[in-house]
């Protein structure tokens, strides 16, 4: 009970609500997500879950999606952008679910954090090498994204096995062995608030330790952190960065620097282009709350696997991963003593019809969302994301969709000051 309290009162996780009905999304017409048994060794009886999109060539790309704490395979897989951009780009999808009390991954024990020593590492790495099997996925195009714990599972994931992962993006993470403890909790506080600083060699030292003798090629790596996350802060951002730099060799001096986005701050080290070795973006504003919308489509970018379509620097704007058109938000609050109930109506007022939609907003201080209605909801207060269901994600030029959620108050009972539909800013009515 001690670990459950401290992983709730954490929310390490961008802590998604999903309501009943979304574990088995299919967001292509007949491409559908599938549980896979018996896929090999697997010390902490991990799920896996797997999409393949329709039309994938005969040597397809693989990307491992790895859940938030509180969160599942099912759960990521509906919630982000990248089964949408695999039915685009033709790539098949892992997503891994955590089996144990606050489905968290083991990211800090001395088994995850050396090559084929055991716990949830070996589990995955199972999961690709079925996939690359069964599949005849391509090795030399095997990537992993996570968010939150997910995040810190890739840092552990492209340190202990560069021989598998060619790259990887990590939403929210801290430094491979950063949560590293020996009293077999999962928790260290000192790396999750910031305070845990060291040299890049000592980084990259410990990267280098947890596959001793091996020689060849290291992963690239994609680091995002937004400057105002309260659960991993924000000093693990800088801490990447000096680690994965002192892996690959190259200067902690940027390449490049540029904002490809409003409140995007973006640095390339070792290389200028969209797949350099190391790229670091970091989020003005934003806390525990990744990814949102077009970020996804960046990983894919920095992977190889769209031709560097939606970079900025390749062509004049950022191509969002969905059409993204005009919106007006309709908020109606309903409240009590302790609590209200939201419903939330999102109007269409472009041209252009949605095929999915994340809208992101600033809860006031005080309020906390308990549970939600035709959406996910993450994190559970402060800014806000959510993201449609399955079946409400399409919504053409005129029409609407709408979600709602329980929350709890302190006894401020505002409302939101502003919404973004897919980045752009929403009028309200």
């Amino acid at each position: 009970m001690k670990l459950r309290a401290r992983i709730a009162s954490a929310v390490i996780a961008a802590a998604a609500l999903v309501t009943a009905g979304l574990i088995t999304a299919t967001p292509a017409a007949s491409a559908q997500l599938t549980e896979v048994t018996g896929f090999g060794a697997n010390p902490t009886g991990l799920r896996m879950h797997l999409y393949v999109p329709d039309g994938v060539p005969a040597r397809p790309a693989l990307l491992v999606a790895v859940h938030y704490c509180t969160g599942s395979g099912p759960a990521f897989y509906s919630g982000t952008e990248f089964a949408s951009l695999a039915d685009r780009h033709k790539f098949v999808v892992i997503y891994p679910s955590a089996t144990r009390s606050g489905s968290c991954y083991d990211v800090s024990s001395p088994q995850a954090l050396r090559h084929d020593g055991g716990s949830d590492p070996v589990g995955i790495v199972s999961m690709v090498r079925y996939v690359q099997e069964r599949y005849n996925a391509d090795p030399a195009r095997t990537f992993v994204t996570g968010a939150s714990s997910g995040g810190m599972m890739t840092n552990v994931l492209v340190g202990a096995y560069p021989d598998v992962f060619k790259a990887g993006a990590a939403f929210m993470g801290v430094p491979f062995a950063c949560f590293a403890t020996t009293d077999g909790s999962s928790w260290n506080s000192a790396c999750a608030n910031g305070q845990i600083v060291r040299t890049p060699q000592q980084w990259g030292d410990l990267v280098r330790a947890a596959y001793p003798g091996y020689g060849g090629a290291r992963p690239r790596m994609q680091i995002w952190h937004g400057t105002e996350d309260a659960t991993l802060r924000y000093p693990n951002f800088q801490e990447q960065i000096k680690q994965w730099t002192n892996v690959h060799g190259v200067s902690q001096t940027p390449s490049l620097s540029d904002q490809p986005r409003a409140g995007w701050a973006r640095t390339r080290y070792g290389g200028t282009g969209t797949m350099a070795p190391v790229e670091a973006i970091s989020l003005a504003g934003v806390g525990h709350s990744l990814p949102q919308g077009g970020m996804a489509a960046a990983v894919i970018d920095f992977f190889g696997l769209s031709d560097g379509g939606s970079d900025p620097t390749t062509s004049p704007t950022v191509t969002p991963t969905q059409p993204v058109g005009q919106c007006a938000v309709t908020y109606t609050m309903n409240t009590w003593n302790t609590g209200f109930t939201a419903e939330v109506k999102i109007v269409n007022t472009g041209t252009a019809p949605l095929s999915s939609w994340n809208l992101a907003f600033t809860l006031p201080a005080g309020q906390t969302v308990t549970s939600a209605w035709n959406a996910t909801l993450s994190p559970s207060s402060g800014q806000v994301t959510a993201r449609n269901a399955p079946y409400n994600g399409s919504v053409a030029p005129g029409a609407s969709a709408s979600f709602g959620f329980q929350a709890t108050h302190g006894g401020g009972t505002g409302k939101p000051a502003a919404f973004t539909l897919n980045g752009t800013a929403c009028t309200t009515t």
